[in-house]
């Protein structure tokens, strides 16, 4: 089976769509599958990627878009209609990018069925996010693509739920993402974290204060000020604890928080990281007492599947697509997207080492139990060979 998969980028600061890409390809490709990656610019593409090693995805590097709107030109589809002849099946990504319209028009003519991966950008938040320009999207073109495909893939039932609407007679497909276990297999312990950062990545702060971890893409629908407003509660409380965020992302967001902070009187509570990935990453994770995400909308949240595997309790939302099953994992709480509920959340967990450990043991139990690459690859491998048997006439 050769799998064609489309993104525009593969740099990782962008998000969870590049991750969720990379991981999927690299899985898909370890196996007896043959995977292209077509995208414009790959930065964070791994070196054995980029080399052409046997058994790892091969990378298709075209021009981006030349044609307003983010449209190929004629002459940049006729490029790119020798690499779709070759593929089984086209895999999407996204439903905001004009180029995957005319990719799917293109795997129609060709015969070739598609699939394409909505990553949560159809749920209710998203879709209240500049709303009539994405129904107006969707009008014209965006849902003939939805609903022509083979399948809408996505990766919780809560996703599909909110999503359908949006295409209804199209069909839904629920595969969860690819999670790579290895890293979270021998935890490397917090030392790297503290080496690197200073003791628990606060210096000059009592290092016995609890820890919480804040890692993700920097960006309003995270919710970042209900944590710093949290981190007020606690140390009005008489529970002052260390607030680490880690990422990049948006600035002007950035430079409020940061002065939130400030107004708030925890800017010696809260410090900001940068971009932390790796092996440093999973140290910092296990170096955190609590994993915080006050997130408006997320489709997966590696970040929180991430947390569960190195035995850190999660507090995030039901905003979050996977809920139930971070709840069924018995390592996460999931509260009010506030300041107060957060602070409360984090208070009894700080409270009780016995309940931390718990759940620590019972996230990393769950993870390692329910996302096995293996089998999730399988889902990944049915979900193509039912699209070649429907073919691309949808």
């Amino acid at each position: 089976m050769h799998i064609v998969h489309y993104l525009q980028r593969i740099d990782l600061e962008e998000g969870g769509v590049v991750r969720a890409v990379l991981d999927m390809g690299a899985l898909q490709a370890s196996g007896s599958r043959t995977v292209t990656l077509l995208t414009h610019d790959a930065p964070d593409a791994p070196e054995l990627w980029k080399r052409g090693e046997p058994g790892a995805p091969k990378l298709e590097i075209v021009q981006p878009p030349s044609r307003p709107l983010g449209l190929f030109s004629s002459a940049q589809l006729r490029a790119i209609e020798p690499i779709l002849k070759r593929a089984d099946v086209l895999h999407l990504h996204a439903c905001w990018t004009n180029a995957n319209n005319q990719l799917a028009s293109m795997a129609r003519r060709l015969g070739v069925p598609y699939v394409l991966s909505m990553h949560g950008m159809l749920d209710d938040w998203c879709m209240s996010q500049k709303t009539l320009k994405k129904k107006l999207y969707l009008a014209m073109t965006g849902r003939k693509t939805l609903e022509r495909a083979a399948f809408v893939h996505s990766t919780a039932e809560a996703e599909l739920e909110q999503s359908k609407k949006w295409f209804p007679k199209g069909r839904g497909r629920i595969v969860p993402l690819v999670f790579d276990l290895d890293p979270y297999r021998d935890l490397p312990g917090p030392g790297a974290a503290d080496a690197h950062f200073g003791p628990a990545g606060t210096g000059d702060i009592d290092s016995d204060q609890p820890v919480v971890l804040f890692l993700s893409r920097i960006h309003p629908k995270k919710g970042l000020e209900h944590l710093i407003g949290a981190t007020a509660l606690l140390r009005e409380r008489g529970v002052p604890c260390r607030t680490l965020i880690a990422g990049t992302g948006d600035d002007e967001y950035l430079a409020r928080m940061r002065l939130l902070a400030k107004e708030r009187g925890v800017e010696n509570d809260v410090r900001f990281l940068g971009m932390v990935t790796g092996e440093l990453k999973t140290s910092l994770f296990e170096r955190a007492d609590v994993f915080a995400l006050p997130t408006s909308q997320e489709n997966w949240g590696f970040v929180l599947t991430e947390a569960l595997a190195c035995r850190t309790p999660v507090v995030t939302t039901k905003a979050v697509d996977i809920w139930p099953e971070l709840e069924q994992s018995g390592g996460s709480v999931l509260a009010e997207q506030s300041e107060g509920a957060f602070a409360d959340a984090i208070k009894a967990l700080i409270d009780d080492d016995v309940r931390r450990a718990s759940m620590g043991a019972s996230g990393r139990e769950w993870i390692l139990e329910n996302l096995d690459p293996a089998a999730v690859a399988d889902r990944y491998e049915s979900m193509y060979a039912d699209a070649i048997a429907k073919g691309a006439k949808a």
